[in-house]
């Protein structure tokens, strides 16, 4: 089903599906239920072109020509038995509607019909590949029915007999069958060729009734090559049959030649004519006018026939406008040829012989063509003008038509027609990452975070020396520090600002500084793992209280200051001497920092005071 729904929108022209959209509206509207059959199935299934539409109606259809009045068709003739109208939409699609039926023959050539559903109208056609169905109707669009199984045939490009008695019943089915084999390139299937042959020598086409000789006639001049199928009719002698006055010797070969050249060059510019109306005459050409109006007087469409009668009054008509200065530009003329009647534009392109009209006929085959191929789209995407945008095939056509009309002849002059449709710029984007720190704050916080690694380092290190030394005997640590005498807080203080207030500003020491320190640091864990062995050694006796001396140390970085400051009441909780604090008030934010310092040397001192002499022995 979703094959053939592609199919139908894909392989139908422009014209030919709004033809079928109108159609289903009006049905719809009426109740009734709709389906593509006939030939416009077999030619969808098998790849060959759509020339026409025929649609079945489970209803009277005779009862919608009304509405399709109304929707822009035009009846071209009607056929009540069958309860069938012969339309024409715009773009020139031949429409015919008829209504489902069934049919039995109680003598040859004479069915009588009666209102029946689609699988018995299907089941009385001509021949399985013409037997088939698609539904157009609401929840199941595009399903095929095939009860004869059509679609093999198809493939194997043959004509099989719907019914085994399909020629006795209505003989104009051997006229068809040499007709579709004709322009179709099949073959008749084994056992229809077998009946076909007795039919020709029986002569079953006696039977058959002048609506379908006219019926027949007017099929020819339809075909896309009515002379190859006027041939294979006379070698088949059903030409006599159809019209005894009328065969290919009639017809000017080489003006149909022409026409259908010029059709050809059409359609690749999307003007699709039906040649019928212009085949006509040539076809005609050596027959004298008595049989040229008994040949249309046959015909079933007495539309098709005024049809052929005023072409040349519309031509005539068609040619003063695309000569006339309102078409002079180039863009005019275009939109003239491809507005007007399509079988008009054929006639006038093929008959005209006004050297202005000609020329402007070669430039829309050639030269403005390829105008299209100047439009330019890759300006168009930068200012930002895609196919997205409603008004963009509009603009697309517009522009065309301004460079056709040399208009626009530098990238300047196309920017500036092209700035009112060039949509706004959308807002940039929102970035959510920090902004980069410059080269001197990072290379200030690279220093600090080096000084504040190894304070953190040196810190630590003290720390398990006080718990190496403190691990064996936790005793003689305590009576060792409160054997020291302290020294004076407030002179360590003065001395740490003293020493601090040759450099203000602490963050700006270099990177050479903060190597060397890097490099102090690792030695003292031998130290450590050396004094840890000896005190675990021997037991150290109670030593005599030494005087520490306590040396000047370096000025400390404010993250190695604010570490000590952090951890020394850490220290103060496990037994050391605490330090009296001094007022926050009473000193600078600097000398803070500095009283921090002063209180952990102490602490460094009697630590290594303690084990001087555990060394010593």
């Amino acid at each position: 089903m979703a094959d053939y729904i592609y199919l139908l929108e894909n392989r139908l022209s422009t014209a030919q599906k709004n033809a079928l959209s109108s159609l289903r509206e009006i049905v719809r509207a009426k109740g009734l239920t709709l389906f593509l059959v006939g030939g416009a199935v077999r030619d969808l299934t098998s790849g060959s072109p759509v020339r026409d539409l025929d649609f079945a109606v489970q209803g009277n259809a005779l009862k919608l020509r009304k509405e399709l009045e109304t929707a822009g068709a035009v009846v071209t003739g009607s056929h009540d038995t069958a309860q069938a109208l012969y339309l024409t939409f715009p773009g020139g699609v031949r429409v015919e509607v008829a209504a489902t039926m069934t049919a039995t023959h109680p003598k040859p050539g004479k069915p009588v019909l009666k209102a029946s559903t689609i699988l018995d109208d299907l089941r009385r056609r001509d021949f399985t590949a013409n037997a088939m169905a698609l539904s157009l109707n609401e929840g199941s669009y595009g399903l095929l029915m095939d009860p004869l199984n059509g679609v093999a045939d198809i493939e194997n490009q043959q004509l099989r007999l719907a019914s085994n008695y399909g020629f006795i019943e209505d003989p104009v089915r051997m006229i068809r069958a040499a007709r579709f084999a004709a322009r179709l390139g099949w073959t008749l299937e084994e056992k229809t060729q077998t009946r076909y042959d007795t039919g020709k020598e029986e002569g079953y086409i006696s039977a058959m009734q002048d609506w379908s000789r006219g019926y027949e006639a007017e099929e020819i001049v339809h075909e896309e090559d009515p002379l190859r199928v006027m041939k294979r009719l006379e070698s088949e002698g059903w030409m006599q049959i159809v019209s005894p006055a009328w065969n290919s010797a009639k017809a000017n070969v080489a003006e149909l030649d022409k026409v259908r050249e010029i059709q050809t060059q059409l359609q690749l510019q999307s003007v699709h004519p039906d040649p019928s109306a212009v085949n006509f005459p040539l076809l005609t050409a050596k027959m004298n006018a008595k049989e040229v109006e008994a040949l249309k007087a046959s015909f079933p469409r007495p539309g098709f026939v005024a049809e052929i009668d005023g072409l040349e009054a519309e031509g005539k008509e068609f040619a003063t406008q695309l000569g006339g200065k309102s078409s002079a530009a180039p863009s005019a003329a275009y939109k003239l040829i491809t507005s007007a009647k399509a079988d008009v534009v054929l006639y006038v392109a093929y008959t005209s012989k006004s050297t202005a009209i000609q020329a402007k006929f070669k430039s829309f085959f050639g030269e403005w063509q390829q105008v299209r191929q100047t439009i330019p789209y890759t300006l168009m995407l930068e200012m930002r003008i895609t196919p997205e945008l409603p008004e963009y095939k509009e603009l697309v056509e517009k522009l065309f038509f301004e460079l056709m009309d040399g208009r626009l002849g530098t990238a300047e002059e196309m920017k500036a027609f092209l700035e009112p449709y060039s949509p706004p710029a959308p807002p940039p984007p929102v970035n959510l990452k920090r902004a980069r720190a410059t080269k001197k704050d990072a290379k200030g916080a690279k220093g600090r975070g080096k000084k504040a690694a190894v304070s953190e380092d040196e810190d630590d290190d003290e720390l398990e020396e006080n718990q190496g030394s403190g691990a064996d005997d936790d005793d003689d640590d305590d009576d060792a520090e409160d054997a020291i005498e302290l020294p004076d807080v407030p002179d360590l203080v003065g001395e740490a600002l003293g020493d601090m207030s040759d450099d203000d500003d602490l963050d700006s020491d270099s990177d050479d500084e903060d190597d060397d320190e890097e490099e102090e640091a690792p030695p003292a864990k031998p130290a450590k793992a050396a004094a840890k062995g000896k005190a675990k050694a021997a037991p150290d006796p109670e030593p005599e209280p030494e005087v520490p001396v306590v040396k000047k140390k370096e000025p400390v970085a404010p993250a190695a200051a604010k570490k000590v400051a952090a951890k020394a009441p850490a220290s103060a909780s496990k037994g050391t001497v605490g330090v009296k604090a001094i007022p926050a008030k009473a000193v600078a934010a600097k000398a803070v920092a500095a009283k921090a310092v002063a209180a952990k040397a102490p602490v460094k001192v009697a630590a290594k005071a303690a084990k001087a002499p555990a060394k010593k022995r």
